[in-house]
């Protein structure tokens, strides 16, 4: 960040006056501009023992499979972003079920929140950032084409506590991989 979105002033990247944290500040107008993590929601569609996955028609992992999610907008609920997004990637109505999990991704500033859902029909089909869309059993899982780590936990405990009869909730952290 080079100018303040307040006044077009240049800011100084310093500790505020009260904080801990190092801040982009206005010296002209001192308005503090936070930057926080961006919230992702989505949920796992369900429908009788399958779940609806999408394949990516963007970046980032273009081709790759991931449940339906995306970036929380404001003015609106955890619960009708993960619906919203669940319509706009799979054109498929969703009934919001219990929350199943958070996972923290500190190194790209993101907290993921995921819900169980129940398809409310089989009128899905690719939305815009899809290239398709797909009811798949546990065993047709394409665990090697799943785009983002932060889905292949989740999934994973879900088929494994559902045959246990018992779904819970689950939080966590995907730290950085290097190397």
């Amino acid at each position: 960040m080079k100018f303040c979105s307040n006044c077009g002033g240049l800011v100084e990247w310093r500790i505020p006056e009260g904080d801990a944290l190092p801040r982009y500040i206005c010296p002209s107008c001192h308005t503090i501009h936070y930057q926080n993590p961006k919230i992702v929601v989505g949920c796992i569609p369900e429908w009788e023992d399958r779940i609806l996955l999408c394949r990516r028609a963007i970046e980032p992992r273009h081709g790759l499979w991931t449940v339906p999610s995306g970036f929380m907008e404001n003015a609106e609920t955890l619960v009708q972003g993960a619906a919203r997004e669940t319509l706009e990637e799979a054109n498929a109505r969703v009934e919001m079920g219990n929350l199943y999990a958070i996972y923290n991704i500190p190194h790209i500033n993101q907290v993921h929140v995921l819900f169980r859902a129940r398809l409310l029909d089989l009128d899905f089909s690719p939305g815009s950032e899809s290239l398709d869309v797909r009811l798949f059993a546990e065993t047709e899982i394409p665990w090697t084409e799943l785009a983002f780590r932060v889905i292949h936990e989740p999934l994973r405990r879900y088929f494994e506590e559902r045959q246990c009869g018992r779904l819970g909730f689950h939080m966590g952290t995907i730290e950085e991989i290097r190397g």
